[in-house]
């Protein structure tokens, strides 16, 4: 079933806000920076863009659950869930990187509906609902035409320090210009068509659940590494579609 578009407007929406409160952070001395249990750090705009985020989302939407990195989750009785990610990179955010994204994405009984994926401190908001396709900033986007992993495609991850040896010479041997513009930054690269495939070895649920309708609206694929749609896999991988059975081959252990 197609989405409302009112409802994803709602989303964007409140994917901006979101990333306003961050931008009042962005390269200031006032970041609170701390470094949580698995060792990945946590500013005080990821709790202030989480906690506005998640009072938004219960105003409008009181019988949805709720899940996000910074607090816990929030059952809900209709049956729908919202993904949210504050900060997807606060690495960067943190060495002042405008690489950095908010993230919302909703799932329902029949799967993934919509995603968001705003990038404030560039001016970009990649969005997508079922049914609506996919836009940048308003305009519609698709993924690229390139068919084959060799010098024309662009290949990019968050970083490489978690490849096995094996994935990052079969990526090197393949000839693909290897690039690091990561985080949810690369999967909105590959859904414009600026790049044609994104990896990462290790994510969470709440780095990719918009990546799903996004990626299909655009007209490629979201997998996990093996081969699992959805975005609870623990890897991702974004492609053009045509490119996901040779990526998959090639970075598969």
């Amino acid at each position: 079933m197609s989405m409302d578009r009112d409802l994803l407007d709602t989303a964007v929406e409140m994917a901006r806000q979101a990333g306003q409160i961050t931008l009042e952070y962005f390269r200031s001395d006032r970041l609170g920076t701390t470094t949580k249990a698995d060792g990945t750090p946590v500013t005080l705009a990821d709790t202030a863009a989480e906690s506005h985020l998640r009072a938004a989302l219960r105003d409008a939407f009181p019988d949805d659950a709720i899940k996000g990195e910074e607090e816990d989750d929030e059952p809900g009785t209709s049956g729908r869930c919202w993904y949210i990610d504050p900060i997807d990179g606060t690495a960067a955010f943190t060495r002042g990187v405008p690489t950095y994204s908010n993230l919302i994405a909703l799932i329902d009984e029949d799967g993934p509906a919509i995603g968001v994926i705003h990038l404030p401190a560039m001016g970009e908001t990649v969005a997508a609902g079922r049914g609506l396709g996919c836009e940048l900033n308003k305009a519609p986007c698709s993924v690229s035409g390139t068919a084959e992993l060799d010098t024309d495609a662009y290949f990019t991850s968050t970083g490489y320090e978690d490849f096995s040896p094996d994935q990052l010479a079969a990526v090197h041997r393949s000839g693909m210009k290897m690039r690091t513009w990561g985080d949810a930054y690369g999967y909105a690269l590959v859904a414009t068509g600026r790049c044609d495939v994104m990896f990462d070895p290790i994510v969470s649920e709440w780095d990719v659940a918009p990546m799903p309708i996004i990626l299909s609206e655009a007209g490629g694929r979201f997998t996990g590494l093996d081969q699992s749609d959805g975005f609870s896999a623990g890897t991702g991988l974004a492609t053009n579609g045509v490119l996901h059975p040779a990526a998959l081959d090639l970075l598969h252990p």
